[in-house]
This record gives C-alpha cells, sequence and structure tokens, in this order.
C-alpha cells in the first residue's frame, strides 16, 4: 500500500504530507469544509493532482490526518492498493424521495458481490435517516461488514455534499466496496459518555422524530434540562444527547439531535428513537472521550493476523466540541495503540456507521469513535 496525504487552507497552495510519490489508480478520500468543497472547481483542482484517480469526496465537521486534526481546510488521502482492489457507487436519496432505506439498499446492491470483503460509505449527513440507512445496506448485503459515516457541515446543521469523480453536491451516498484474498479488515467502536438523571420513555415517535416523553412534548422537557443552554439549540444538545435502551437491540445506543421543530415542539435525531424505548441524557467530559477512542483503538486490534497499514477514523462532532483545544488528544490515543506509522486518515461527522461491538450488522451510532482498520 503507497498514500500520499495533502492539506489546503482557503486560498493557500496544496502542502504534502510525509512524502510525496507518484500513485497509480488510487483511491482519492478527499474530506472537507462544506463551504470549500462546493466551490465550483474543486473536482477539476484534485484531478489535476490525481490525472488517474477514483476522487470521492464528504463534507466533514473537521479532517483527521497524521494525527493531526484540521479545520477550515481540504485533506486529501490517495492510496495505491498493490494487492486488493476496490469498487466504487453512488446512489443519490433525492432520487428516491428521501427514503433512506431504499437508497441505502440501491447503493450497495450495485457492487459485486463475488469477493467483497468490506463496505465504507460517505454519506448525505443533513436529512439521512441514519438507522433506515443501515437497514437497507444490510438488506442488501446481510452478510458483509459496512463501516462509514454520515457527512457533516461543523455546527450549522445546514448541508452536507459528497460525490464520487464529480463535483460534490447534496443528498449523495457513496460507498467503497474492498476485494481481495489477503484483504484484512477489522473495527470498533466506544464513546465515552455516562447517563444521567431520570429515565424517560419514549410516548410518541415517528422514525427519527421524537414527539413525546412521557406523554409530554420531548422538546419542552429537553429544553426544562438544558436550561439556559436551550436558546443555543441545536448546537447545545452535541453535549447532552441521549441514551437509548430499545426493545429490538440488545446494546443502547446513543442520539444526537440534529434539529428541531418549535412549531410541532419535536426534535429530529440522526436515527431512530423507537416508541417504548427508554432514553436518558448523557454527559461526559475531556478524560473519559480520549479515554473510549483509545478502548476503541485497543479493540480494534484484538485478533488481527496482520499489522494494519490504514486506519479510517470516524468521530462525531459532539466530541470534538467537548474536546476543544484537546481535540487531538483522542487521535494521538488511537496512534499510541495501532503504531505511529501506519497511515491514518478520517473526518468528525454527524453519524458513525458500524456494528455494535461484537456483532456485524451495521448500525448508526452517535457520539462514539468508530476505527476501521485495514490491511492488504
Amino acid at each position: 500500500m503507497k498514500t500520499v496525504q495533502l492539506v489546503r487552507k482557503e486560498g493557500e497552495s496544496w502542502t504534502t504530507i510525509g512524502a510525496s510519490i507518484a500513485l497509480k489508480n488510487p483511491l482519492v478520500l478527499v474530506f472537507g469544509n462544506r463551504f470549500l468543497l462546493e466551490d465550483e472547481h474543486v473536482y477539476e483542482e484534485v484531478r489535476a493532482l490525481f490525472p488517474d484517480g477514483h476522487i470521492v469526496f464528504g463534507s466533514s465537521c473537521g479532517e483527521i490526518a497524521a494525527g493531526k486534526v484540521n479545520d477550515d481546510s481540504i485533506t486529501i488521502t490517495a492510496i495505491e492498493f498493490e494487492r486488493a482492489t476496490f469498487k466504487i457507487e453512488t446512489h443519490n436519496i433525492l432520487d428516491e424521495d428521501l427514503d433512506s432505506e431504499k437508497s441505502g439498499y440501491k447503493a450497495v446492491e450495485k457492487l459485486p458481490a463475488e469477493g467483497l470483503k468490506h463496505v465504507f460509505v460517505i454519506s448525505e449527513g443533513s436529512f439521512v435517516n441514519g438507522s433506515n440507512l443501515t437497514k437497507g445496506m444490510t438488506k442488501a448485503l446481510p452478510n458483509t461488514l459496512i463501516t462509514g459515516a454520515l457527512c457533516g457541515d461543523d455546527g450549522r446543521f445546514k448541508k452536507t455534499v459528497a460525490s464520487y469523480n464529480e463535483n460534490p453536491k447534496a443528498g449523495e451516498i457513496v460507498v467503497i466496496g474492498f476485494y481481495g484474498a489477503t484483504f484484512e479488515i477489522s473495527f470498533s467502536i466506544c464513546g465515552g459518555w455516562t447517563p444521567f438523571g431520570p429515565e424517560r420513555i419514549v410516548t410518541k415517535s415517528r422514525g427519527n422524530v421524537l414527539y413525546e416523553l412521557d406523554n409530554k412534548p420531548a422538546l419542552d422537557l429537553y429544553k426544562k434540562y438544558l436550561g439556559d443552554k436551550a436558546t443555543e439549540l441545536p448546537e447545545s444538545a452535541l453535549f447532552y444527547p441521549l441514551n437509548v435502551k430499545s426493545t429490538t437491540n440488545k446494546q443502547s445506543f446513543v442520539r444526537t439531535i440534529l434539529s428541531i421543530d418549535e412549531a410541532e415542539n419535536t426534535m429530529t435525531l440522526a436515527g431512530d428513537v423507537p416508541e417504548k424505548s427508554i432514553v436518558q441524557l448523557m454527559m461526559t467530559n475531556m478524560d473519559s472521550i480520549a479515554a473510549g477512542s483509545e478502548t476503541a483503538a485497543l479493540r480494534a486490534m484484538e485478533h488481527r493476523e496482520n499489522k494494519p497499514e490504514l486506519a479510517l477514523l470516524v468521530s462525531c462532532i459532539g466530541r470534538k466540541l467537548v474536546l476543544s483545544q484537546r481535540i487531538e488528544e483522542e487521535v494521538e490515543e488511537v496512534l499510541n495503540v495501532v503504531g505511529d506509522d501506519i497511515i491514518i486518515t478520517g473526518l468528525y461527522s454527524y453519524g458513525e456507521v458500524a456494528p455494535f461491538q461484537g456483532e456485524t450488522t451495521c448500525e448508526l451510532h452517535n457520539q462514539t469513535m468508530a476505527i476501521t482498520l485495514i490491511s492488504e
């Protein structure tokens, strides 16, 4: 595996991270600030750098490369595989009337099934229902490990963009299928958040829209807990996500609030919150976040046959806001475990896609560090 990484701030030239070498037919992962990716010349600019590259774009809330977290920039990681191969397909949720499950199914069903070892997804993140997205992908590929990210837009929650071999656009879902007899993949997730306060029952919800808790308007109840911070919604909700225990999942999961509707008194979350689920507020601190990332790395390294060559990290914008100036600590914790001599890339997102620990069916997570380790 050969790699090249570059970063560019707005108005500046590209800077190479490490050595610059020529690559053949590379997979080119381009994560960056949404406004920079909406520049009409961004695709031709990256194409000029990698004329034969397979270029995948995804907007982010920050980009991870070489142990650093970059903001208001574009980060490129180009990868030439020497033994493994890959296939990329796309589908746009706007073509399916925002049907997330159908869009997830149609995106991954296009991938050749023979020899498929792993799928990494980079999905629209602003209006997709991540739970239904993962449900659709799992229906199409029930025996394939799927990890990935919902794209981000910093704390704006207005719009996300993604694409393959064209300028980034809204609604796009990009899936990368990996193939190869010696291709090895491992993954793990961990949060570092602690539930607190009373448990509430979801008495009314529709998909990822939460209406009532304990037969009371959910938004009113949530604002009561936030106090003065309620005026800063939805961004302030990233500090207090919901822990969800449902009757259909063996393990509890975390849900982040993406938007609120004052008129309807509702909250829209990144994924489903089923009725009769039990929810509870969560909180964390900087040390717990960093420790969660270390735990995820340790679990991802367990039982590997070969040393990883590439680490794809997907962490949540909520974790970034908590860590603030100490943001790179969680990346350093991962590097301390997997080794600082491997290539590391990734993004801060609106949602992390991976199975629960010890399971194989992909799910949507929030407020987690999701690690995908690859070797060929």
